[in-house]
């Protein structure tokens, strides 16, 4: 039977958000007492996890004084040298407090603006002391409930501008960071702008420095709204735009839900796990989820223990199909390999145009999918 036990050269990360959710959630209180931040790193260094990334605040609460932050920093980092883990990925809480109810970098106070960007700069530096390569951007507020009170393309012009001055800073500062832009289609605004990989792309080719800005796509953001998110992030490879990836589990329709990676929707997880594995895609496996509302403090570490448990079983699944005689039969029956023929053939269009094609040959011939989908269904089953 393989051993599925996470390891570091696995580039398994999570969020000190993740394991230290506390079990909120909008219709009750916490469950868990707040988790220390150094002990979320100690324990996913036990369990094989790369590294932990965080929010500016998970790690420094508002507030701190500059002394404060210091000796937050300076435990955090003794903490990592210690078990090896380290930080891939940063970012900034421009949702939670009050001052943000109304927008961020797309706010129509020109203050709320400038703050969000000063912290957000100094969410920058935080994450670029500690080793971070990219530096993930979600806009939770920037929306709208009230259609008439903003403008969508002012806004629009607002984020760029944002989004252009957190390229120049890191430019300026040297630092070897990239941006990623995290859509989301709804929750917790009526309307979030860029709900999507689409709107996030186009939006990326309109900036001063598109080159330095990619995407975090999101398993539950797309899925919850009834997109693929595997079709998602094969159109982000496709642009060279994946900077990061978050993983975790998500009914269709439902909201937020951010389950343990593959506890729901396994057929989505198993075809997203295979593009990654396939495409030879060299970034982190992030998981932004977080454990049962149900759990106590053993049970976070379950959950984060089961997250990496299915992403390796699932790749090692992707293997088995790629090795499958039955599978590769079906593939072949498909014409799947065909796609990658190119359309225009020697002569060009002047062959296409000149040349015969049997119409009723072409319309009678089947393609198999239905035993290749069967086939999918048991191998993922563990009959095959």
């Amino acid at each position: 039977m393989t051993e599925y036990t996470p390891r570091p050269e696995h580039h398994f990360t999570f969020g000190l958000w993740t394991v230290g959710n506390p079990g909120r959630d909008p219709f009750g209180h916490e469950v868990r007492e707040p988790l220390d931040p150094v002990e979320s790193v100690r324990r996913l260094a036990d369990l094989g996890a790369y590294g932990v990334n965080f929010h500016d605040n998970d790690l420094v609460p508002h507030g701190s004084s500059a002394a404060e932050r210091e000796s937050i920093v300076k435990r955090f980092r003794r903490a990592l040298d210690d078990t090896g883990m380290k930080v891939p990925m940063a970012t900034t809480n421009l949702f939670s407090r009050p001052v943000f109810k109304e927008g961020a970098f797309t706010a129509n106070d020109p203050a709320v603006r400038r703050f969000a960007l000063r912290k957000t700069c100094e969410s920058i530096d935080l994450g670029a002391e500690l080793g971070a390569t990219v530096y993930v951007m979600w806009g939770g507020r920037e929306g709208v409930e009230a259609d008439a009170a903003k403008d969508v393309r002012l806004a629009l012009d607002r984020y760029k501008e944002a989004v252009d001055l957190c390229c120049e800073y890191i430019r300026d500062r040297g630092y070897d960071l990239r941006v990623a832009l995290e859509p989301k289609p709804n929750e917790p605004r009526g309307d979030i702008f860029l709900p999507t990989v689409g709107h996030a792309l186009a939006f990326i080719n309109e900036l001063e420095w598109p080159d330095m800005v990619g995407l975090n796509p999101e398993f539950a953001h797309e899925t919850m709204s009834g997109l693929s998110f595997t079709h998602g992030v094969a159109q982000a490879l496709w642009h060279g735009k994946l900077f990061h990836i978050d993983l975790n589990g998500q009914r269709i329709g439902r909201y937020d839900q951010d389950f343990r990676f593959g506890s729901e929707g396994i057929r989505d997880a198993f075809y997203l796990v295979r593009l990654l594995e396939d495409s030879g895609w060299g970034g982190m496996r992030h998981f932004d989820a977080h454990p049962y509302r149900t759990e106590d403090a053993e049970g976070v570490w379950e959950f984060a223990r089961g997250c990496m448990r299915t992403y390796l079983m699932l790749a090692d699944k992707a293997r088995r199909f790629r090795e499958d005689t039955d599978i590769r039969a079906a593939l072949s029956e498909a014409q799947a390999d065909r796609l990658a023929e190119p359309t225009r053939p020697p002569g060009g269009l002047e062959e296409i145009r000149g040349a015969d094609y049997d119409e009723a040959g072409l319309a009678a011939q089947g393609y198999g999918n239905e035993r290749l989908d069967q086939l999918v269904t048991e191998l993922l089953l563990g009959t095959r």
